[in-house]
C-alpha cells in the first residue's frame, strides 16, 4: 500500500517494520516528529520515551540493545554532541540487538545554534552512516540500518537534513517483522560490554577489523547507485543534494551515495573512469570531497564553486555550477511590502513580563535554548549570551567569579524547565559546590515549548499522556544545596522585579522559579486570567509607546490625524496604540506598564 509520508514519519514506520521495541529521544527540530509518530501510531509494539537529554536516550537504547531488543535513538545534530560520550564507546562495545542513531542536521540553522555536519561523527566514531534522499528511503534505510547494526556488531547512524525530515513523498508500506535476536542478558558477555583498558584494547582491534569489512561492504551496498547518462559530467552526491542537482541537471551522470561512511572506494574509482570530469555536490562541509581527493582522484568542482554556507536549493546549485557564485538576493521583496512579523513570543506568554523585568533592572542575562531565546530580539533585548542547553547557568557563575566585588554589573541566568532538566542541574550543582553566588531563574511553563509542547520529567506525563511522577523543581534545587529558593508569578511585574533585585545581590547561590505560567498554547494546563481581554481608551493614550516595549503581538500602533492629536487632558500625540481583541488573552501586563490609565479591562 502506498501512502504519502513526511520523512520523519517514514523513519517511524521503518522502525516499526524493523521490529523495534524501544525508541528514545529528546525533542529537537528537525527530528521531533519521529517519536511523536511512534508514540501515537505504534505504541502497542514500541516503548517510546522522551528522555531528559540525548545522552540518557542513547544509554537507554544501549541497555535495550544489550538485552537483545532493537532500539532507535533520535536527536538533532547538536544532540549528538550531548550523546557523544556513550556514542564513542558504544562503537567499541558493539551491540546485540540493532542500535540505530538517527541524527537530523539543520543546514542554515533554521532552528539551531549552529549548523554542524554530522557526517564527521561517523568517521570519528568508526561506525557506518547512511543518508536517505526521500521518504521511501527514510523508511527503507531505517530498516536497513538495523540489519547493518546487527550484521557488523555496531551502532549505525542515519543522517537526515531539514528538507528530508520535513518533506513528503510516497512510501510503500510493509508488514512488521520481529527481530530474531534472542531477548536476554548473558553474564559471559561482560568482556564485550565492560570498557576497562584490558578489554578496550581487544575491542579496538575488532573495531578496525569491522571497518575493513564495512569498506568492502560499501562497494556492494545496493543504495550506492551509479546513473550513467552524459559521460562528459559526473556528479557525486547524496541526500537532498541529489534531488536538487538532478532537478536542474537531469542530463548529467550521477553516483548517488546512500552510504556516506565508509565510502565505496572501488565504485568511486569506476565512476571516475566512466565520466570525463567529476563534480561533488554536498551541503555544509566538503566531507565527500576531502575523502575522495585523499583517494587520489582529481575533482573538477566542489566547494571551490559551491558555498559552504546556506541551505542548498536547485537555484543555488544551478547558479554555482554555471560559474555564477551564488549570493542571496539583496532584496527579494521590498521590506515595506512585507507584513511585519518578526519572530516573537506569543501573546500573553509568561516569559515576556519576566524578561521585561530583567530589562528594566539592567541585568546581563545568560540565556539558554528555548522559546525564551526570542527575548534577545527587539524590543525586549533582554538576553545577552546563548551557547547551548544548560550553558547559561555555568556561564553566569563564571562571570560572577570575575565580577565579584568589582561592582561591574548585575548578572543572572535564565533556563526553561525542560532545559534545566536536560542540562542545567549539573552547572547549578557546581555553583553550590564551589560556593558561588550566581542567580538562576527557571522559567517553568510545564512543557518543552519550542519544539512542539512535548512532555518532560517535570510535566507529570509520559510521551503517551500517561500520568507519572512529576519532578518538583523546588525540592530538586534544594536537594542540590540551594538554600535561597523563591517563586514568582511573572505576570506580577513589580513583585517579580523586587524578588530579582534581592536575589542577584545575595552572596549565596539562589534560584527563582516562575509559577502560574504554563505555556499559553498548552493543551492541558490553561492559565486563567482575571479579564478575558484588554482595550485602549483612545482619549487617554498619549502615544508614549511604553506598552510597545514588551513586544506583544496583540498591541499595534497607528498614526493619528490632526483632529485626534490631543488626549483628553490636552497632551499632544503623534499616534495611539490599539489592542486586537482576538489576539489578547487578557494577561494584563500592558496595563501594569501604562502610566496613564489608557489600558483597561475589556467589556465582556
Amino acid at each position: 500500500m502506498d501512502k504519502i509520508l513526511q520523512g520523519n514519519y517514514a523513519v517511524a514506520r521503518g522502525a516499526w517494520e524493523a521490529g523495534v521495541k524501544v525508541a528514545c529521544a529528546y525533542p529537537g527540530t528537525p527530528s521531533s516528529e519521529i517519536l511523536l509518530a511512534i508514540s501515537s501510531l505504534y505504541k502497542d509494539d514500541i516503548q517510546a520515551e522522551w528522555s531528559p537529554n540525548e545522552k540518557v536516550a542513547l544509554e537507554v537504547g544501549s541497555g535495550a540493545s544489550i538485552a537483545g531488543a532493537r532500539a532507535l535513538v533520535c536527536m538533532k545534530h547538536v544532540g549528538l554532541n550531548v550523546a557523544s560520550d556513550p556514542f564513542m564507546t558504544l562503537s567499541y562495545t558493539g551491540v546485540k540487538g540493532g542500535l540505530v542513531i538517527f541524527v537530523a542536521d539543520d543546514p542554515y540553522a533554521h532552528s539551531s545554534q549552529n549548523e554542524q555536519d554530522s557526517r564527521h561523527w561517523a568517521r570519528f566514531g568508526k561506525v557506518p552512516m547512511i543518508e536517505p534522499s526521500d521518504s521511501q528511503e527514510c523508511k527503507d534505510f531505517t530498516k536497513l540500518a538495523f540489519d547493518l547494526s546487527e550484521q557488523f556488531d555496531t551502532p549505525a547512524l542515519i543522517r537526515s537534513e531539514t528538507r528530508i525530515s520535513h518533506s513528503f513523498s510516497p512510501v510503500i508500506l510493509e508488514d512488521r517483522k520481529e527481530s530474531t535476536v534472542p531477548i536476554g542478558l548473558d553474564l559471559k558477555e561482560a568482556p564485550k560490554y565492560t570498557m576497562v583498558p584490558i578489554y578496550v584494547r581487544e575491542r579496538r582491534l575488532i573495531v578496525e577489523e569491522r571497518m575493513r569489512k564495512l569498506e568492502a561492504y560499501a562497494d556492494e551496498f545496493k543504495y550506492n547507485v551509479m546513473e550513467i547518462n552524459d559521460p562528459r559530467v559526473g556528479v557525486i552526491t547524496s541526500g537532498v543534494s541529489y534531488q536538487y542537482t538532478k532537478e536542474v541537471f537531469p542530463e548529467y551522470s550521477y553516483l548517488k551515495l546512500g552510504m556516506v561512511w565508509p565510502l565505496p572506494q572501488k565504485m568511486i574509482g569506476e565512476f571516475f573512469k566512466k565520466v570525463k570530469k567529476v563534480i561533488i555536490v554536498e551541503e555544509l562541509d566538503p566531507f565527500l570531497e576531502t575523502e575522495i581527493r585523499a583517494m587520489g582522484h582529481k575533482i573538477f568542482h566542489g566547494k571551490d564553486v559551491l558555498p559552504r554556507v546556506y541551505e542548498f536549493s536547485p537555484e543555488i546549485i544551478e547558479k554555482s555550477l554555471k560559474g555564477k557564485r551564488y549570493k542571496p538576493p539583496a532584496e527579494r521583496i521590498k521590506a515595506e511590502e512585507l507584513p511585519k512579523r518578526p519572530p516573537n513570543l506569543c501573546s500573553a506568554c509568561s516569559h515576556r513580563p519576566l524578561f521585561y523585568a530583567l530589562k528594566k533592572l539592567g541585568v546581563f542575562v545568560f540565556g539558554d535554548i528555548g522559546c525564551y531565546t526570542l527575548a534577545a530580539a527587539p524590543p525586549l533585548n533582554a538576553i545577552h549570551a546563548t551557547v547551548c542547553m544548560g550553558a547559561g547557568v555555568g556561564e553566569a557563575f563564571g562571570a560572577t567569579k570575575v565580577l565579584e566585588g568589582k561592582g561591574l554589573g548585575k548578572v543572572c541566568s535564565v533556563i526553561g524547565d525542560s532545559t534545566f532538566l536536560h542540562g542545567g542541574i549539573t552547572p547549578l550543582m557546581d555553583i553550590v559546590y564551589n560556593k558561588g553566588n550566581a542567580t538562576t531563574i527557571i522559567l517553568d511553563n510545564r512543557t518543552t515549548g519550542m519544539t512542539g509542547l512535548q512532555e518532560h520529567p517535570g510535566t507529570g506525563f509520559t510521551i503517551t499522556g500517561t500520568p507519572t511522577n512529576m519532578i518538583d523543581l523546588e525540592s530538586l534545587v534544594r536537594a542540590l544545596g540551594v538554600k535561597n529558593v523563591r517563586k514568582v508569578d511573572p505576570y506580577h511585574i513589580n513583585e517579580t522585579m523586587d524578588v530579582i533585585k534581592e536575589e542577584i545581590e545575595r552572596d549565596e547561590p539562589s534560584v527563582i522559579i516562575t509559577t502560574n505560567g504554563p505555556c499559553i498554547l498548552h493543551r492541558r494546563e490553561k492559565r486563567k486570567f482575571e479579564n478575558s481581554y484588554y482595550e485602549v481608551v483612545s482619549e487617554n493614550c498619549r502615544g508614549c509607546t511604553m506598552c510597545l516595549d514588551i513586544g506583544c503581538p496583540a498591541i499595534s500602533w497607528r498614526d493619528v490625524k490632526e483632529d485626534e492629536a490631543l488626549t483628553r487632558d490636552g497632551h499632544k500625540r503623534k499616534g495611539i496604540v490599539y489592542i486586537n481583541r482576538s489576539q489578547c488573552p487578557g494577561c494584563g501586563v500592558c496595563q501594569q506598564i501604562c502610566k496613564f490609565e489608557a489600558i483597561v479591562p475589556g467589556k465582556a
